[in-house]
């Protein structure tokens, strides 16, 4: 595709969400943007939560991950059903009986004002460094493919990319993102039928070929049971799955605000359910077209790149054809942004109610709190996007965002104490102990093979609650 036709495909595609944005957005107000005004349809909150899971990260790196661990990143998947289930029964009745708009004021109410920040601070960070490094890479994307040809600075970019998404955003929020995200699920599960039908094509197989070509294929190990030292043995993926649905979907407000934006209860959990069964296809639909990617560029004797990442946009923009390249760009637009618009939405949310203390009923002040909150993430994710490209390390890089996903083991540990014991603690010791959970959790990870010749893999998310757990326990107050 020439960097005209991109930018008339971006062009079009954005014009579609404002479209969108301006008859959601109408009269909205402050309870629309943070909860919907709980009028959100739960089919169209489970349908759009897909797409705000599976982001622009998944949507290169699924297809790659085939080439070293088959398909056994499902094992996870079919974990992730069961954290759904728990989310669904154990947590959503309590945001419900407490009528929440930022779940962290659960912690305010258990443990105390401490607490309660500490919590929406760890939340703040790494959906911080979350969305600003998915949105680094869209932005990459467009940098390389259009804005270098003609000479645009990179802040240039990055600018015009989250004033986009600040436009469609700011006026109705989740009331908005309810609906965009549900057309962006549309369009990325669209590109990964449309990329594979086509490969089919190309290959000769029909449906009954496919399915006997993945028998038979090198890629197509689902299981491993054998090897406990492996990172993929089923336990651990299996627990691992569930957990992180758990942290990184029932107690993050970036997904659950989506819930709460449903009718009642009742509603809500009919989302969860369907949403957690519709990510098991999905995430399949991936897998499948990482191992057609593989046997094409067999086929066609294409060298695979050394990385995995760069298996799909390698072969869609250069070697499948303009049809395969558009619906590319399309489901990348798709999988960043339903995430990205999400992310700043429930940022600031979270920081107008849980940091800055908007009180219900003062509609006047929380909307002026609001609306320099959006202002000051939308500058925050700038700064933080431009950090990124400075560093340029892709190994820094991925440090910085694993370091993010440490942020979700205090979270973890502080809601199981909460709900499974009737402990107090000591408010003004708890950032103490979140903390240090994650920082003896780097140094486990890090030598976990030389003192227990054990790697730990994605399981240290696991640990990570355990340790805030007995640490919670240790600074409980004493009856």
């Amino acid at each position: 595709m020439t960097p005209v036709s991109i930018i008339l495909v971006v062009v079009g595609y954005f014009s579609l969400l404002l479209l969108i944005s301006y008859f959601t957005g109408r009269k909205a107000d402050n309870k629309d943007f943070f909860v919907g005004n709980k009028q959100s349809p739960w089919y169209i909150v489970a349908f759009g939560m897909v797409g705000a899971s599976l982001s622009g990260v998944t949507f290169i790196s699924v297809p790659g991950w085939v080439k070293s661990i088959d398909f056994t990143y499902m094992q996870m998947v079919f974990g992730y059903m069961l954290g759904y289930i728990v989310v669904a029964n154990l947590l959503l009745p309590i945001y419900y009986k407490l009528n929440l708009t930022s779940i962290y004021t659960y912690l305010d109410n258990r443990f105390g004002g401490v607490s309660y920040k500490t919590g929406a601070a760890f939340f703040l960070l790494s959906r911080t460094i979350g969305a600003a490094f998915r949105l680094f890479l869209m932005a990459n994307v467009l940098q390389i493919t259009v804005f270098d040809a003609w000479n645009i600075p990179f802040v240039v970019t990055v600018l015009i990319t989250i004033l986009l998404i600040w436009l469609y955003t700011f006026r109705g929020g989740i009331k908005t993102i309810i609906w965009t995200d549900t057309l962006q699920t549309l369009f990325m599960l669209l590109a990964v039928v449309v990329s594979i039908y086509l490969i089919m094509n190309r290959l000769n197989l029909g449906f009954t070929d496919l399915y006997n070509s993945m028998a038979d294929s090198e890629y197509s190990r689902i299981f491993e049971f054998k090897d406990w030292g492996s990172r993929q043995h089923f336990l651990k993926q299996f627990l691992t799955g569930a957990f992180i649905t758990i942290v990184m979907t029932g107690l993050d407000q970036d997904m659950m605000q989506k819930n709460l934006s449903c009718k009642n209860i009742k509603e809500a959990k009919k989302n969860m359910y369907w949403y957690g069964f519709a990510f098991i296809p999905a995430n399949l639909l991936f897998l499948l077209l990482g191992a057609l990617l593989l046997m094409y560029a067999q086929h066609e004797g294409i060298a695979i790149p050394a990385r995995g990442d760069d298996l799909f946009p390698l072969l869609a923009t250069k070697y499948l054809g303009p049809v395969v390249s558009l619906f590319f760009l399309v489901g990348l637009l798709a999988a960043a942004y339903s995430s990205a618009d999400s992310a700043l939405t429930s940022l600031t949310t979270s920081f107008t109610v849980d940091i800055l203390g908007a009180k219900e009923g003062n509609e006047q002040e929380t909307t002026k709190l609001r609306k320099r909150s959006h202002i000051l993430f939308s500058f925050l994710l700038l700064v933080v996007i431009l950090i990124f490209r400075a560093i340029n390390d892709e190994s820094v890089i991925a440090a910085i965002f694993t370091v993010a996903g440490y942020t979700y083991g205090p979270l973890l540990g502080l809601y199981a104490f909460g709900l499974f014991t009737k402990y107090k603690v000591k408010d003004r010791y708890v950032p103490i102990i979140a903390i240090l959970s994650p920082l003896i959790c780097y140094i486990l990870k890090d030598n976990a093979v030389a003192w227990f010749s054990y790697p730990i893999g994605f399981e240290l998310l696991i640990y990570n609650g355990i340790i805030t757990f007995a640490g919670l326990y240790l600074i409980r107050k004493r009856r």
